[in-house]
């Protein structure tokens, strides 16, 4: 099954006889606003406009757990995420297709989390919303209770020394831009720089101009070229576990099983512990 859909498939899905169930993943990074600013609210980017018949998911309360020492967003509880899943209509035995603002961040990491969870079929919207051509409505949908249960453990999820072992035996790509791996920048973090042994792969490099990733067989060389080859172990990290899912989402587009680090950065350099790199060398 293919990981991700296009938009004339979805316009072609919805008007079917059993369409999928359509999530809205709206959301951004926190960061400094000028003053003045509103911070990005997701839920009303969704009430101004959506893709007829999704319904709003909050990144921050229904996919991750409240910031801590696991990092910044942390696994949702499991059971607060299937309640979650279960009012927005999700069930075992229908389709379901994310997408978010464009970025693709949002939807991945819904994507992964619901296959992390057992769900059969999910799929992201390639492009996002902005390669939505149809009609947007402002109705509200209220879908029928969906029967989705989570079953943790259908991909794979590594932990800190998960990690740091798949560095070493494998390859472990940190999704985040080339600067903070470099530790030359770090504006969220206690410390810069990254895993020692992980390869920098920024996550926005498998994408094109208009967000939409590259052709699979692009993405696959890519990947190769940066030692994801035939029967090496292959995982992820990023800053908080949220492009990383992207990341791993470009993987499975480039037919390469990854694992995500879902603390990521956020965990690993918070423990003074943990070793860290800098420069442009993995190690």
């Amino acid at each position: 099954m293919n990981a991700i859909i296009s938009a004339s498939e979805l316009a072609s899905d919805l008007a079917g006889t059993t369409p999928p169930v359509l999530l809205d993943i709206r959301w951004q990074l926190s960061v400094t606003k000028a003053a003045g600013e509103p911070p990005f609210d997701g839920r009303a980017e969704y009430t101004a406009g959506h893709i007829p018949g999704a319904v709003y998911v909050d990144l921050d309360q229904e996919l991750a757990s409240p910031p801590g020492a696991r990092g910044r967003h942390p696994l949702p509880d499991t059971a607060r995420f299937g309640a979650a899943m279960r009012r927005a209509g999700v069930s075992a035995d229908r389709a379901v297709v994310v997408y978010d603002g464009g970025q693709g961040w949002a939807a991945a990491r819904a994507w992964w989390l619901l296959r992390w969870a057992g769900h059969p079929d999910v799929r992201v919207l390639d492009g996002g919303l902005p390669s939505w051509e149809g009609p947007l409505e402002t109705d509200v949908p209220a879908p029928a209770e969906g029967d989705f249960t989570p079953e943790p453990g259908a991909v794979e999820l590594l932990d800190a020394d998960g990690a740091a072992a798949l560095a070493r035996s494998g390859v472990l790509f940190d999704a985040r831009a080339g600067e903070r791996y470099r530790g030359e920048v770090e504006p969220i973090d206690r410390v810069g720089g990254h895993i020692p042994g992980a390869v920098s792969a920024p996550t926005n490099e498998n994408v094109g101009a208009d967000g939409r990733f590259l052709p699979a067989e692009d993405l696959a060389a890519r990947f190769k070229s940066l030692g994801a080859t035939e029967g090496a172990g292959v995982g992820v990290y990023c800053g908080s576990g949220v492009s990383g899912a992207h990341e791993v989402l470009a993987l499975a587009v480039a037919g390469i099983p990854a694992g995500l680090y879902v603390g990521s950065w956020s965990e690993w350099s918070a423990d003074p512990e943990r070793p860290v790199a800098v420069g442009p060398d993995p190690q």
